[in-house]
């Protein structure tokens, strides 16, 4: 399964927290992207850290911390990060160029573009890029949720050919080595295997937690990007020759198109579409539009245009896509034939992502 990683495409690093205020971590990861652009392999680092860099200079602790203070700690660490790694960069060699993300701003196709546009220029340019989420500005809503997530729409918007999750243990076991000291290493397995269901819900692996690096990688896999997930602190020279370091998740064996990502990925839903096994079926084995007939439930309310998760009545996700009709018309109408709905669809194929 595992393979040598193609020079076609650049890498994507995500460091977390845990790792870099490890002794010598940022030294570390910049060291290792370093050692990946040597080899001849463009590099973006999304790092985390700048809210555990700014609270010791304010003399707060995280504890007593609320959102506003939160956003001033990542202010004022954003500055002290960027001039640590500019300075670790520097005695490489290299010049690093900071690039701060919100959803928000990838929900819009245009700057969705814009922002691949510029990642690739500085990359063409032999810049390194750091990215972050900009936890400045950014509140819940508007939020990835965790860089590991970030990590994943970089690695789509700059189509890499590897994204490399960097935490504090080996890569993904089947138990939490913390309490099991016999837990197996996970070597390899694909992004839809059931075995990385069962580790979803909980696990070491810093703050993100295993759920998160498991969502990463599967966001990835959509790419045919696959992910490695390894420890900060280990020997991952092999990586790029497809030796056996930390886990290995196989992709996707196809890739959407840029707009499917954007649908997909760079589009927050704004509500769900439950759909009947007849739909389901219409849409996964005929490449069919969602019709209103085969809706059986709206969950949220949206307008026109919103991205909204298509779900089976099983939980199951079966993609997401652009709606056509705002959620209170879905409602109205749905369960109905075309000719009772005025022949509008729900969600047309053109604007639909399957992602089972």
């Amino acid at each position: 399964m595992r393979r040598p990683i193609s020079p076609d495409g650049p890498i994507v690093v995500k460091v977390g927290s845990s790792s870099l205020t490890a002794d010598g971590g940022l030294d570390r990861a910049t060291e290792i992207v370093d050692a990946l652009w040597q080899k001849g392999y463009p590099t973006v680092l999304v790092s985390s850290g700048a809210v555990a860099r700014g609270l010791p200079a304010l003399g707060i602790e995280r504890a007593n911390a609320d959102l506003p203070t939160m956003q001033v700690a990542a202010a004022v660490g954003q500055t002290a990060l960027l001039d640590d790694y500019a300075e670790s960069f520097t005695g490489h060699g290299r010049v690093s160029g900071q690039v701060l993300l919100t959803r928000d701003v990838l929900a819009n196709r245009g700057q969705y573009l814009n922002g691949r546009a510029t990642l690739n220029r500085m990359l063409e340019l032999g810049v390194v890029p750091i990215v972050n989420e900009n936890d400045s500005v950014v509140t819940d809503e508007l939020r990835f949720g965790d860089n590991d997530r970030l990590a994943a729409i970089v690695s789509h918007l700059v189509g890499a050919s590897l994204l490399l999750l960097l935490t504090d243990t080996a890569g993904l076991y089947v138990d939490d080595p913390r309490l099991n000291a016999d837990a197996e290493l996970i070597g390899a397995v694909k992004h839809n295997d059931e075995l990385l269901d069962g580790l979803s819900g909980s696990g070491p692996l810093g703050s993100g937690g295993v759920a998160t690096k498991v969502a990463a990688a599967r966001m990835a896999a959509w790419s045919g990007i696959p992910t490695v997930i390894a420890s900060a602190s280990q020997d991952l020279s092999g990586v790029l020759s497809g030796e056996d370091v930390g886990t290995w998740i196989e992709p996707h064996e196809g890739s959407l198109s840029a707009r499917r990502l954007w649908i997909a990925f760079g589009q927050p839903s704004a509500g769900a579409v439950v759909v009947d096994a007849g739909a389901v079926n219409a849409l996964s084995r005929q490449g069919t539009s969602l019709l209103p007939v085969g809706v059986v439930r709206v969950d949220g309310d949206f307008g026109v245009g919103s991205a909204v998760e298509i779900v089976g009545d099983d939980s199951q996700l079966i993609g997401k896509g652009l709606v056509r009709m705002d959620s209170g018309r879905l409602r109205d109408v749905m369960g109905k034939h075309s000719a009772s709905a005025g022949g509008d669809v729900a969600v047309h194929r053109d604007d639909l992502v399957l992602l089972i």
